[in-house]
C-alpha cells in the first residue's frame, strides 16, 4: 500500500490534457476495448484526406470497426467525432454511445453503459469522468470533469465537477459525503 495521500493521487490524470498513451495498443494483443476505439481513430484519421491510399486504409478501418464492434457488441459509431483523447473502455460490451455525445478527454466507461439522446440533447460529459457498469446518461445533461457516475445510476440531470451521482434516478453526493459514507 502507497503512502500517497488519495487527493493528490487522483490528480494526476489530467482532465483537461488527452493521455493517448492510455488507449495505445500493443501490437496483436487481444484488447477488444482497445482495438475498437484504435478502428474508430484510424477511420476518423483516413477520411478527412482525399488521396487514393486515404481511401483504401479508411475502407479498412471500417471493416476493423465492424468486427470489433461485433465480438464486443458495442455500438459506437464511426461518426461520434466528440470523443477526445485517452478513453477507456476496459469492458467495451455492451457500451452505446449517441454519435452527438461529447465525451472529454481521460474517462473511463466500464460495460453495459448509454450515453444517449433524450429531453433537451445529450450528453457532454467533461474530462476525467468514470462511468460506472450499466450506468445511463440520458438527455442533455453535463457531467463536470472528475464526476463520477455509479453503476446502474440513471443519470437525468447535470452532475457538478467532482461529485458521484448514485441510484435510480441518480442523487448527487458531494465529494465529503461519499467520505463520510465510506
Amino acid at each position: 500500500m502507497s503512502d500517497a495521500d488519495p487527493q493528490k493521487v487522483e490528480f494526476l490524470v489530467s482532465a483537461e490534457l488527452a493521455d493517448w498513451s492510455r488507449e495505445r495498443k500493443a501490437l496483436l494483443a487481444w484488447d477488444p476495448g482497445r482495438s475498437l476505439l484504435a478502428s474508430l481513430r484510424a477511420y476518423q484519421r483516413h477520411c478527412e484526406s482525399r488521396s487514393l491510399l486515404a481511401w483504401a486504409a479508411c475502407r479498412i478501418a471500417v471493416l476493423r470497426h465492424r468486427f470489433w464492434s461485433a465480438i464486443t457488441g458495442a455500438e459506437i459509431p464511426l461518426n461520434c467525432k466528440k470523443i477526445s483523447g485517452g478513453l477507456m473502455v476496459p469492458h467495451p460490451n455492451g457500451i452505446v454511445i449517441h454519435p452527438d455525445a461529447s465525451i472529454g478527454p481521460n474517462c473511463l466507461i466500464f460495460q453495459q453503459v448509454t450515453i444517449g439522446i433524450g429531453n433537451g440533447g445529450v450528453p457532454l460529459l467533461r474530462g476525467n469522468v468514470d462511468v460506472g457498469a450499466g450506468a445511463k446518461l440520458l438527455g442533455g445533461i453535463t457531467v463536470g470533469a472528475r464526476a463520477r457516475i455509479g453503476a446502474n445510476a440513471v443519470v437525468l440531470r447535470d452532475v457538478p465537477e467532482g461529485a458521484t451521482a448514485i441510484g435510480v434516478p441518480a442523487r448527487i453526493i458531494t465529494r465529503s459525503q461519499a467520505g463520510d459514507a465510506a
